[in-house]
């Protein structure tokens, strides 16, 4: 009979239809999820870069008294640069290291985007969880540092703008630490979904 349904039919032709449907809404929801990583890449790339910017043009006048005469003491101007204290000279290495392998993880996803392909899951997965604990640690010592040493040195020259730029500068180093940790999320719930 031509015409007549047979279970064994309609089982093998809805067979075929599943894996169809199932590979369409994965492959939609691995491209949305693909240009979801490149925005928050793109975005810890920004605020890796405006907290560069802030740390390495970050300096400050001291005013020290140098001379004690008879006519008074002699105030000298020292110029103090975000180098001139170890934490920020850590938290620099921190963004660059981050800014490094953001770079290098928005080449490897405007790729994956073009191809149509995943990358490395696994580089994803470890990768992004080291540098966001880099990155974390890098914020977190500026941040303990500045707030030690600001009330230390309160009414010497203009110090109080040199620690306000190092508080912006952690902060955002902060917001790219976030970024990052949102990705490692990600990366956690894509790298089992391959395997």
């Amino acid at each position: 009979m031509a015409g007549a349904f047979s279970y064994e039919s309609y089982n093998h032709s809805s067979a075929a239809v599943a894996p169809a449907t199932a590979m369409a809404a994965h492959s939609s929801s691995s491209r949305g999820s693909r240009k979801a990583a490149l925005i928050l890449r793109l975005l810890t790339l920004a605020c890796l870069l405006i907290s560069l910017v802030i740390l390495t043009t970050n300096t400050a006048t001291l005013q020290v008294i140098t001379n004690f005469s008879a006519a008074g003491p002699t105030l000298t101007g020292i110029t103090v640069h975000f180098k001139d204290i170890y934490t920020y000279r850590y938290m620099l290495g921190a963004t660059v290291v981050g800014m490094a392998y953001t770079m290098l993880q928005i080449g490897f996803a405007l790729c994956s985007i073009a191809t149509g392909r995943d990358g490395s899951l696994t580089f994803d997965f470890y990768g992004d969880k080291v540098i966001s604990y880099i990155l974390a640690t890098g914020s977190a010592a500026a941040f303990g540092a500045t707030r030690d040493m600001k009330p230390l040195f309160a009414g010497v020259g203009n110090v109080d703008k040199f620690f306000n730029k190092g508080y912006a500068s952690a902060s955002l180093l902060l917001l790219g630490f976030v970024c990052t940790a949102i990705l490692s999320v990600m990366s956690s719930y894509a790298l089992p979904k391959r395997y």
